[in-house]
C-alpha cells in the first residue's frame, strides 16, 4: 500500500501503481492541499485512507492539474470523505472536464473486458469550484502556494504548482517519468517546449520536481525532457518546411522516441503550423 513520503518540508508524495499516478499533499498551518485525486472513486477512497494514516492535518483544498480523468475522478470522493472544500483548476480545464470525462466514460463503457470498467463507470464527476487564467496564490496559513498556467503543452489548460519555501515544483503531466510525456489529441506539441522553458525558469538546481506520473525527478531531468520535446517540434517544422507530407513524416523523421508514440504529435504539429512554415505542394 502506498505511503505518503515527505520529499521536502511538509510536502508529501504518494505514488500509486495504477497508471503510476502521483498524489501530492502540501501542508500549511491551515491544513493540507491535495494536488490531483486519482482516477476513480474506489482508488480515491484508498488515497483518503492514506491521508488519514499520514495524520498531518485536515484536508482543506484540492488542485486538479488538468482536465484528464486520472487526475480528478477522485474529487467527489475527497469531498464526501473530508467535507466541502475549494477545488482549483485553470478555467480551460474546468470548462473542458465534462467533455473529456464523457469520452473516458464512453471508452470504459465499451471496454467490457477491462477489469477497471465498473470501477471507473461508478465514479461521480465533481467539477472544480475555483478557477484562474494565469497565476493565483493560495494561502495555507503559514505558507503560500502558487498555481501557474505556463502555457499550452500536454493540454491547453495545464497548471504547475510551486511551493517556493520548500523549493518544490509539481509539474502535472507537462513532466512524466514513468513514460515519455503523453502527446494526445488535445496536446500542443509545437508549444510544449516553450511552456517547459517557463516551468524550468521556476526552478533552482536543487528543486524537487514531482511529475504527474512516475518517480520524483530534478531540474536536469526536466531539461532533458524539454530537449526531446524540442527535437520533436523542430523535426515537424523541418519536415513541413521541406514539403514532406504529413503521411510520410513519421517514416522520414529522426525522432527521439518510438514513432508510434508520435502519431498525434505529427498530425497536430502539421495542423498547428502557420501556412508560412509549410511548403505546400503545387496543384
Amino acid at each position: 500500500m502506498p505511503d505518503f513520503t515527505e520529499v521536502a518540508p511538509r510536502v508529501w508524495v504518494a505514488h500509486y501503481d495504477w497508471m503510476h499516478v502521483n498524489i501530492t499533499l502540501v501542508g500549511g498551518s491551515d491544513g493540507l492541499l491535495m494536488v490531483d485525486t486519482h482516477g476513480s472513486a474506489a482508488e480515491a477512497r484508498l488515497v483518503a485512507d492514506d491521508v488519514r494514516r499520514l495524520g498531518a492535518g485536515p484536508l482543506t483544498g484540492l488542485v486538479n492539474t488538468h482536465e484528464h480523468w486520472d487526475h480528478h475522478f477522485g474529487n467527489a470522493t475527497m469531498v464526501e470523505q473530508f467535507g466541502e472544500m475549494p477545488i482549483h483548476a485553470t478555467e480551460w480545464a474546468r470548462d473542458h472536464i465534462e467533455e473529456s470525462a464523457a469520452r473516458t466514460f464512453e471508452m470504459y463503457d465499451q471496454a467490457t473486458d477491462n477489469p477497471r470498467r465498473d470501477e471507473v463507470l461508478a465514479t461521480t464527476l465533481h467539477l472544480p469550484t475555483h478557477t484562474f487564467s494565469s497565476v493565483v496564490q493560495l494561502d495555507l496559513g503559514d505558507r503560500a502556494v502558487e498555481l501557474i498556467h505556463p502555457g499550452r503543452g500536454h493540454t491547453a489548460g495545464d497548471l504547475v504548482v510551486r511551493v517556493p519555501d520548500a523549493d518544490v515544483v509539481l509539474g502535472g503531466d507537462l513532466v512524466e517519468e514513468s513514460d515519455p510525456p503523453f502527446i494526445g489529441d488535445d496536446s500542443w506539441p509545437l508549444e510544449w517546449p516553450a511552456t517547459l522553458d517557463l516551468v524550468i525558469g521556476l526552478m533552482t538546481d536543487a528543486t524537487v520536481v514531482v511529475p504527474g506520473h512516475g518517480q520524483v525527478v530534478d531540474k536536469e531531468f526536466v531539461q532533458d525532457q524539454r530537449v526531446e520535446l524540442g527535437v520533436i517540434a523542430e523535426t515537424i517544422r523541418d519536415l513541413a518546411s521541406r514539403g514532406v507530407p504529413q503521411s510520410e513524416a513519421l517514416a522520414q523523421g529522426e525522432w527521439p522516441w518510438d514513432p508510434e508514440r508520435l502519431v498525434s504529435a505529427v498530425r497536430l504539429g502539421y495542423e498547428h503550423l502557420p501556412r508560412s512554415q509549410k511548403r505546400l505542394p503545387l496543384i
